[in-house]
């Protein structure tokens, strides 16, 4: 692979040229770590096929931005020349008056296409879907759809999956795929080598984690978009792949306590940052001085018993581990699907035992710990140690279990009130734990300790 540097545009046409027979995602990869004043001129030099292909990687970080800085002929050429479904991403992402610039340039059948491809909710089907697909009619043969193949296939982003509609209403019949095309007699009728049962399809308005799952259960290169039988384009295997990587971006930032990244990390400003960390931050901060209150509430308890505030980083952490470990389950299980909103009590009933066993084990740990330490000399209780070790224990039975109970709630509440399930952040589930456990564990040693220390 190539690293470009800032050049001057002889060199840069030079430079240009050499890529032209570089595998084309690594050259995308090394325009990715360019100014995007070094990338445009280096586009601007590189041969229009090998210009098409480098936008058509979704991969290109920047992509409207470079087409737009392109001459207004070219960029225009360049929309044309490539796949539909990406040149809809890099028009959806342009602002006026450029896009309408660019729309205005394009033939009228192509323009049509691409506001009615725009006109749909972003992250939907039909918003990634391609026109670009082969679809022949049911009274064909094998050979005339072979024909037809050949002389279309340059056109078309994928062959590998032939769609069958219905000569008079153009609705869609069946599918088939192009191996087992290849393998039918040239005068067999196309319907005798489509499999004999109704095509899997989705609706223009299926969002992607459903497409994804559609296209991972029936094993799919490529899936219909259908609206009232006819169809509109299809979603193929690389579209999800792309927009799934998105997604799921989008997710771990959310659940690392901040808002999701629209830009590379490398490629985002400074001010941009602090913008996307510092609203969560400052949230994640004022429910932390709840835990303050917590400690101020028990401020005598704490005055007579120092010894307990040793163990209050321990029992915050464990609950806190132990809620995060649980959201991370859920929200995973959530988005593959493997359980739905009506699941919540068949997952509590799972956590409660769950979370009690963790607890225990930690608490064992814990007590083990504290007579170890005791009796080394490492550390020395006082003379009421084995109630502190207790107390110890007992509370982090009580804060795991809480703290996995809560913690696989939560994403369930957010879903239903509407939110994204991954915005229960674990920094989020750690503060809420924190508090609860705070109270747990005084309110045991309070118990425990009555008449003695306290």
């Amino acid at each position: 692979m190539n690293d470009f540097s800032p050049v001057a545009d002889d060199e840069a046409v030079a430079i240009a040229r050499i890529l032209a027979n570089d595998h084309v995602a690594d050259v995308v990869e090394a325009l990715n770590h360019e100014s995007r004043e070094t990338a445009t001129d280096l586009l601007c030099a590189v041969p229009f096929e090998r210009l098409v292909e480098i936008f058509d990687q979704p991969e290109l970080d920047g992509a409207p931005e470079l087409a737009e800085a392109l001459p207004r002929a070219k960029a225009s050429k360049l929309l044309t020349a490539m796949s539909v479904d990406r040149a809809a991403d890099i028009l959806r992402e342009l602002d006026e008056p450029a896009r309408s610039e660019l729309l205005g340039a394009l033939a009228p059948p192509l323009r049509a296409t691409l506001l009615s491809i725009l006109g749909y909710p972003e992250g939907s089907a039909a918003s990634i879907m391609t026109t670009e697909f082969v679809s022949v009619p049911s009274d064909w043969t094998v050979g005339r759809t072979l024909d037809y193949i050949r002389k279309v296939e340059r056109t078309r982003e994928t062959v590998y999956a032939i769609y069958i509609v219905d000569p008079q209403t153009h609705l869609l019949v069946r599918s088939t795929g192009l191996r087992r095309l290849i393998t039918g007699e040239p005068d067999d009728p196309i319907l005798s080598v489509a499999p004999d049962r109704v095509p899997v399809t989705v609706t223009p308005l299926t969002d992607r984690e459903t497409l994804a799952q559609t296209i991972s259960k029936y094993d799919l290169l490529a899936l219909p978009v259908v609206d009232h039988g006819k169809i509109l384009g299809i979603v193929t295997i690389d579209d999800i792949i792309d927009t799934m990587i998105e997604e799921t971006t989008e997710d771990v930032h959310r659940f690392g306590g901040m808002e999701a990244l629209d830009e590379p990390y490398m490629k985002m400003s400074f001010l941009a940052m602090i913008q996307k960390r510092g609203g969560w931050l400052c949230a994640l901060f004022l429910s932390e001085m709840l835990t303050a209150n917590a400690m101020q509430s028990y401020e005598g308890e704490l005055e007579k018993a120092i010894v307990l505030t040793l163990f209050i980083p321990l029992i915050m952490s464990s609950g806190g581990n132990s809620g995060s470990q649980a959201t991370s389950l859920v929200i995973r299980a959530l988005a593959l699907r493997e359980i739905g909103l009506s699941d919540w009590w068949r997952v509590a009933l799972r956590e409660l035992p769950t979370g009690f066993v963790l607890g225990s084990i930690l608490g064992v740990v814990g007590v083990c710990r504290i007579t170890l330490w005791q009796y080394f000399g490492f550390y020395d209780y006082g003379p009421h140690w084995p109630l502190i070790a207790a107390t110890v224990g007992a509370a982090l039975v009580g804060i795991v279990t809480f703290g996995s109970l809560s913690g696989s709630m939560l994403p369930f509440a957010l879903k239903r009130v509407g939110f994204d399930p991954a915005s229960a952040s674990a920094p989020f589930v750690a503060t809420l734990v924190d508090v609860t456990g705070l109270v747990i564990y005084f309110s045991v040693a309070l118990v425990i300790l009555r008449g003695t220390l306290l």
